[in-house]
C-alpha cells in the first residue's frame, strides 16, 4: 500500500507539474496576435534538463525564411524561466509577431544548478540549434537577433560580443558556433561585473554566477563580462535602460554603448527617464517603435 501511496502521490505531483506549465503556456500565448503558432518546451541540448529547453512563436501563416529574435530571460541568473519576460513585453512581442518576425525564448541553467559559463554554454547551444533548424521552423538562419532582459541582456551581449572572439573552449562548451549575430536588443544588462556595489561579496547575484566574489576573482569577473570582447567586428546595439534602476546602474549601459562607439561599432543608448529596473515602461509605444525600427533595419 505504501508503494501504491507513493506512485500515486508522484503522479499527483507530475501532473500538477504538467498542468502548471501548460496553464503558464496558454496565458503567455493569449499576449500573442490570434493565430500564432506555438512550438513549446523544444530541447536543445540532446538531454532530459528543464532548463535545457526553448520555446518558437512564429505568425500565423508566415512564409519561410522568416528573421528570428531570441529573447534571453532576466532573474540575475537565479530565477525566471522563459515566459517570464515575454510576459510582460506583450506589446513588443506582437509587435514583432505581427511584422513578420519569429520569436525564440530560451532557458538556461541558473547560477545555483551550474556556475559561469553556464549560462553562455547554454545560450550558445540553444541558437546553435536553432540555426541548425531554420529551414525545419521556416526562419533565417542569417538573420538571428538577440534581445535580453537583465541578467538576460547581460547574457544576449555576451554571446552577441565574444560571439566573433577567440574565447577559450571552456566558454563555448568546445563547441564550433556556425551562426552570425546580426543585432542585439539589450534592456538593462549588466556590462562589467565589478561596476556592482556587491562586488566584494560571494553571495550577490553577481558573486553566485562565478562562484566568488568578482573583486576576489577579477579574472571571473572579467571573462563573464561582455565590456570584454567588444571590437570592431561586433554586431550593432540597441541599448535600453531605466534612470532610476537600482539593481543595474545605467552605469553599466553607459560604459558598454562608450566602448562601442570607441570601437566604430554602431550603437545607440536610451535612458528611460525615472524608469526602475524593469516593467511595463518598457513596453510603451516610444521604446517599441524604437526596438522595431532598429530590427527592421538590421534584419531586413
Amino acid at each position: 500500500m505504501k508503494i501504491k501511496f507513493v506512485c500515486f502521490a508522484a503522479l499527483l505531483l507530475l501532473q500538477s507539474f504538467f498542468a502548471n506549465a501548460q496553464q503558464q503556456t496558454n496565458r503567455v500565448l493569449k499576449l500573442f496576435p490570434e493565430g500564432t503558432v506555438l512550438y513549446g518546451d523544444i530541447p536543445y541540448n540532446g538531454d532530459t534538463l528543464k532548463k535545457h529547453l526553448l520555446d518558437i512563436y512564429l505568425p500565423a501563416n508566415a512564409p519561410k525564411n522568416l528573421p528570428l529574435v531570441v529573447f534571453i530571460h532576466g532573474g540575475g541568473w537565479i530565477g525566471n524561466d522563459k515566459t517570464a519576460d515575454i510576459g510582460y513585453m506583450g506589446n513588443t512581442v506582437s509587435a514583432l509577431i505581427n511584422n513578420g518576425i519569429a520569436i525564440a525564448s530560451i532557458d538556461y541553467r541558473w547560477a545555483m544548478q551550474a556556475t559561469f559559463p553556464a549560462q553562455i554554454q547554454d545560450c550558445n547551444r540553444a541558437v546553435s540549434f536553432l540555426y541548425d533548424n531554420a529551414e525545419k521552423y521556416g526562419f533565417d538562419k542569417n538573420r538571428i537577433a538577440l534581445m535580453g532582459f537583465s541578467a538576460g541582456g547581460h547574457l544576449a551581449s555576451l554571446l552577441g560580443l565574444a560571439h566573433n572572439n577567440k574565447v577559450p573552449d571552456f566558454y563555448m562548451n568546445k563547441q564550433i558556433a556556425k551562426f552570425k549575430i546580426k543585432a542585439v536588443v539589450d534592456f538593462y544588462g549588466p556590462a562589467e561585473l565589478i561596476l556592482f556595489p556587491g562586488a566584494d561579496d560571494a553571495k550577490s547575484p553577481e558573486g553566485l554566477l562565478i562562484g566568488a566574489a568578482p573583486l576576489a576573482r577579477p579574472d571571473l569577473a572579467k571573462a563573464a563580462s561582455p565590456v570584454t570582447y567588444v571590437d570592431k567586428n561586433d554586431p550593432p546595439f540597441l541599448l535600453i535602460h531605466g534612470e532610476k534602476d537600482n539593481l543595474v546602474s545605467p552605469r553599466h549601459s553607459q560604459l558598454l554603448s562608450a566602448w562601442l562607439t570607441t570601437n566604430g561599432v554602431a550603437n545607440e543608448l536610451i535612458i528611460v527617464k525615472d524608469a526602475p529596473h524593469f516593467g511595463k515602461m518598457y513596453d510603451v509605444d516610444e521604446i517599441r517603435m524604437k526596438v522595431m525600427a532598429f530590427l527592421k533595419k538590421e534584419l531586413k
